[in-house]
């Protein structure tokens, strides 16, 4: 790092501009945190009183030159970047914009299967042709994780023609890869590679972190500041480091993706949380890792689960149980819930819980908690209404609450059907000129898909939107949907075009 860390600009600048006494006559209408109702006011201060708009000093986040200028500034240097940018739309926003930059209407685009959303939604809106590459099957984490680089070579080797490669690293649990065998082979073609790190952003502190993204030469880096990082929810990093995109196209397309009106509260949190990672100190490291062994041992040996073991390429601060037995991780996240703790994610055999970047302060109740757990799932504190034992999956997962939804979950079986390398059938524009309607899955069988089939877990589609529908599909759904793998509420079958 070249410059000084120990600021934060943007921050120092709102805080600055607070205490100079200012009069609004201008948005938002809260008028300093002045104009709002008395019972919410205790919650919502201390944000109000920073809450505000393109005033001389604070600066513009689409064309920045001071405050936000210099955090961009300070966040490029800290995670080795050309350049970054601040975003207030999520890494949904960056993901957008980075295909946006490199992509047009019938290019082709080389991307991980197992992608989040707002990739696909990326690749619709660009109009791109994809071509997506299968994850393998880790029998030692019990789920997909990324592509193998045979697979991409095999890819590239096929569609040189190709514009970019989208991979996803790390995956929602921590698991990492060889990205940088994968990124030299796609300079090698002369393709840049966009990487979703949306779970990556703490991967920049180094040792005990896996490598990031941008250490291993992706050219396009996208980060969740706010999953792993003290940042407030939606804020997030583009990093820039590339002669192979335009730095001029990710700006303009962010201009169109972002609010016109980005929150300065927001932005804040994003230059705290370059400041947080950037001055941690290497006491506060090993305390954390200490902490996150500590944890893990109250939480290992029980029969009712496993806590998957920790590579060179996990994320130690991911720590993930598999379910044994007749228990349901859902059964299992419930009864912590009820104890007030919360895991991250819950599949139908595996539960996602998240170290801080920090100690964890209260080991002694969550031994406590644990024990409980543990002792309610055998039996010794009784069976109580709302927490029974059950060998029917469907009835577990039924009306079940999860925090979240994986792009990367879990299932014991593999699913054979998936292509290593495949097209759509259909092209994004000619989709969207179709109708649709819904049939029963068998009915489906040798029609075009009108929407994605995305089984949870595995949590990679099944089927694509303008994927032809197999047989073979509609048997995998029927023996998933045996096994209560929920599938995005399907019930009714799926959404075709037309006719052939």
């Amino acid at each position: 790092m070249k410059l000084n860390q120990n600021k934060a600009p943007l921050l120092h600048k709102l805080n600055q501009f607070k205490d100079s006494n200012p009069i609004s006559f201008h948005v938002p209408g809260h008028k300093n945190g002045t104009v709002f109702p008395d019972f919410a006011r205790t919650s919502f201060d201390s944000i109000l009183s920073i809450d505000y708009t393109e005033l001389p000093g604070l600066d513009d986040l689409h064309a920045p030159t001071e405050a936000i200028a210099e955090a961009e500034e300070l966040a490029a240097d800290f995670f080795q970047a050309d350049h970054t940018f601040f975003l207030v739309g999520g890494s949904t926003a960056g993901n957008l914009a980075m295909i946006l930059a490199t992509c047009t209407v019938g290019d082709k685009i080389i991307v991980q299967r197992n992608c989040h959303k707002s990739i696909m939604n990326g690749l619709e809106l660009s109009g791109a042709k994809p071509v997506f590459i299968a994850p393998v099957y880790d029998e030692a984490v019990h789920r997909y994780t990324n592509p193998n680089i045979a697979t991409l070579e095999e890819a590239l080797k096929k569609h040189p023609d190709a514009k970019a490669v989208v991979l996803t690293y790390p995956d929602y649990f921590g698991k990492t890869y060889d990205l940088k065998q994968m990124v030299d082979l796609a300079h090698s073609y002369r393709l840049p590679v966009l990487v979703d790190e949306a779970h990556g952003v703490h991967l920049s502190l180094g040792d005990p972190f896996p490598s990031s993204a941008l250490t291993l030469g992706a050219d396009v880096v996208v980060q969740s500041a706010h999953k792993m990082a003290p940042a407030m929810t939606m804020a997030s990093f583009l990093h820039f480091q590339s002669s192979l995109v335009s730095k001029e196209k990710i700006a303009h397309y962010l201009q169109i993706i972002q609010s016109s009106s980005p929150s300065y509260p927001l932005m804040a949190s994003l230059d705290v949380a370059r400041y947080y990672l950037a001055t941690l100190s290497q006491k506060v490291k090993e305390a954390t890792m200490q902490s996150v062994s500590a944890v893990r041992d109250i939480m290992s040996n029980f029969k009712e689960w496993d806590i998957l073991p920790i590579t060179e390429k996990d994320d130690p601060l991911k720590i993930t149980f598999h379910v044994k037995h007749q228990n349901s991780a859902k059964e299992i996240a419930t009864l912590f819930e009820k104890e007030q703790i919360y895991p991250e994610l819950v599949t139908h055999n595996q539960i996602l819980f998240i170290h801080g970047l920090s100690p964890f302060k209260d080991i002694p109740r969550l031994n406590s908690v644990v024990n409980r757990v543990t002792k309610q799932l055998i039996g010794e504190l009784g069976t109580t209404e709302n927490v029974q034992h059950t060998n029917n999956v469907n009835v577990l997962l039924n009306g079940a609450h999860c925090k979240k939804v994986a792009n990367h979950a879990t299932i014991d079986i593999t699913i054979q059907n998936i292509q290593l390398i495949q097209e759509l059938e259909l092209s994004y524009q000619t989709m969207n000129q179709l109708q649709y309607v819904q049939v029963p899955f068998m009915q489906g069988i040798g029609e075009i898909a009108a929407e994605a089939v995305i089984p949870y877990p595995p949590g990679i589609p099944l089927i694509l939107k303008g994927e032809r529908i197999t047989a073979a599909h509609v048997e995998i759904i029927e023996q998933l949907q045996e096994k209560g793998v929920r599938i995005q509420q399907r019930d009714q079958g799926i959404k075709i075009f037309g006719t052939r």
